[in-house]
């Protein structure tokens, strides 16, 4: 079968590219994305990311959003939940500025420019997430407010681009409040899931008389959580996300996550980061290079800036700062989905989506070497 060579080729180069920036004392995410890039369709056209290998892609990112989740501390993170919000604002509002003067100059309306600052409003933690992993800091307070922080990013965002939908098109501006509902339901469910999971598992369960099969229902309310939020209007990896630092306050979080890393790092994960270099496209994303650079500024600015001072005021140290501000650099499939709305709206300019590609090709490659760079002790 061609799917299991082309599978083959994915995984192989996952491994190489990782194995390549270790050597070089960088990320092993930054090789697998930089290998996707090779392998398909821009380079060596080795392999193509059909729909098989991207639904595998999807599944791999919530599998790294629940593994995320389940390594969280519930305890820690509603500590740093003032933080996180804060933090998120900061990193909205600042990008949305940035996004207004960045299109202006180029002679777009405000309108094109507020729905081009909601495109870079929206992170991408996934990339973050994985750096964070590898060089063992997604624990400390500085990894649990960028993962804080990114899940309240993507409620808000979902409010903006509901509420610039309805300024384009009256007729639909009751959308905001179904969409406010359909947030606010959500939230609640899971919630009220969560308390009920924990206490019937401490109550009931135990670690020696846990099933073997715990990590697959583990895994079943992972997806099933994922799928409640899609249908609410919220990304899968936040309900993926939501799932696991529920069962991280149970007493076989060991066991799934154990269970969990085993199946997404051997197979999934790696997946998703070259499938992801494997769907840019230089030739069209060189199309547009002014504008994608001033873009890229206006991203990589806005998040510095909007998350790294908001922490530096909210109490962070100004190299941790720093780090919040790197970690919520990364933008991915939400700024493509934004874009494509927009696209259909008729309120951002045709030629955008390769400078959009282009902001989020950068900003995926250059978060994991600066954020491991940020870590490194000072000599």
């Amino acid at each position: 079968m061609i799917f299991l060579l082309q599978l083959s080729a994915i995984l192989a180069a996952a491994a190489f590219g990782g194995y390549i920036c270790r050597k070089l004392n960088q990320p092993a995410v930054l090789g697998q994305l930089i290998s996707g890039i090779i392998i398909g369709p821009s380079v060596l056209k080795i392999v193509s990311p059909t729909e098989t290998f991207i639904h595998m892609s999807d599944l791999g990112v919530v599998l790294l959003m629940f593994i995320a989740g389940l390594e969280t501390e519930l305890d820690e993170m509603i500590k740093s939940g003032k933080s996180s919000l804060t933090i998120a604002i900061g990193g909205v509002v600042m990008p949305i500025i940035l996004g207004i003067a960045a299109s202006s100059l180029f002679g777009n309306s405000v309108t094109e420019g507020f729905f081009i600052g909601v495109i870079l409003a929206a992170t991408s933690v996934s990339i973050t997430v994985e750096t964070l992993r590898e060089i063992d800091k997604l624990k400390t307070k500085q990894g649990m407010a960028i993962l804080g922080a990114a899940v309240i990013d993507d409620v808000i965002g979902i409010i903006l681009l509901s509420l610039v939908t309805g300024l384009v098109n009256p007729e639909e501006s009751q959308s905001l409040i179904i969409v406010l509902v359909k947030l606010i339901v959500f939230f609640i469910v899971a919630f009220i899931v969560g308390l009920v999971i924990i206490r019937f598992s401490k109550k009931y369960f135990t670690l020696k008389n846990t099933s073997k099969n715990i990590a697959v229902i583990g895994l079943i309310f992972c997806l099933l959580l994922g799928y409640l939020a899609e249908e609410m209007g919220v990304a899968a990896i936040t309900g993926a996300y939501l799932a696991g630092m529920i069962l991280s306050a149970t007493p076989f979080k060991t066991k799934i996550s154990y269970s969990m890393q085993e199946l997404s790092y051997m197979l999934l994960t790696p997946i998703f980061f070259v499938v992801t270099g494997m769907k840019v496209d230089i030739s069209t994303m060189l199309s547009d290079l002014p504008f994608g650079i001033t873009l890229l500024i206006a991203a990589v600015l806005g998040k510095i800036i909007g998350c790294g001072a908001v922490a530096k005021l909210m109490g962070f140290a100004k190299r941790e700062s720093l780090q919040i501000g790197i970690g919520m650099v990364p933008r991915g499939e939400v700024a493509l989905i934004v874009t494509d709305i927009g696209l259909k709206l008729g309120v951002v300019p045709n030629g955008l989506f390769a400078s959009i590609i282009f902001m989020i090709l950068v900003t995926t490659i250059v978060t994991p070497p600066f954020l491991k760079k940020s870590f490194e002790k000072v000599a």
